[in-house]
């Protein structure tokens, strides 16, 4: 994959950039109706949607976490709780997710955040060459190895996405 430069970036793409890790970006006409970000792009993109990640914000233990799981699926609070060693996880609120990434809700990507938060991706995505996540804003995804993923974020991988 070669990197390809937008003008301007995203804080995902400048993270990249920064940290020399090979990456391809798709962009896609964003619809403003759409009712699942993840799967909108699946479908403009043409991919699985097992190949294409949303990143969900939650609360472990209190904690914002990121987890990154396909859009074919859910995530599953119990064990994302269990992944980073806590004993109770929900779902962020919109609005703290976005103050604490400095993304919006259906561009959070997992690269770049504001702060760095405990990361953990669904084991599924290692049996992919590359996967798919949001550069930082709707109508943009990342293609990346999922071992730069997890390089880059600092992820720990667990099976935390459930069909």
């Amino acid at each position: 994959m070669a990197r390809k430069k937008t003008a301007g970036g995203t804080p995902a793409t400048v993270a990249l950039a920064a940290a020399g890790i090979a990456h391809t970006l798709h962009a896609y006409p964003h619809d403003p109706r759409a009712t699942s970000y993840g799967l909108e792009a699946a479908e403009a993109l043409g991919l699985d949607p097992d190949r294409v990640h949303k990143t969900l914000m939650a609360a472990v233990d209190g904690r914002l976490t990121v987890a990154i799981v396909p859009v074919s699926g859910q995530l599953d609070l119990k064990a994302l709780a269990r992944a980073v060693g806590g004993s109770r996880a929900v779902l962020a609120d919109p609005a703290d997710a976005q103050r604490a990434t400095g993304y919006v809700v259906g561009g959070i990507s997992p690269i770049g955040q504001r702060r760095a938060h405990p990361t953990v991706l669904d084991e599924e995505a290692l049996t992919w060459p590359t996967v798919f996540v949001s550069a930082g804003r709707r109508g943009l995804d990342l293609e990346i190895a999922p071992a730069d993923l997890v390089r880059v974020t600092r992820a720990v991988t667990a099976p935390i996405g459930r069909h």
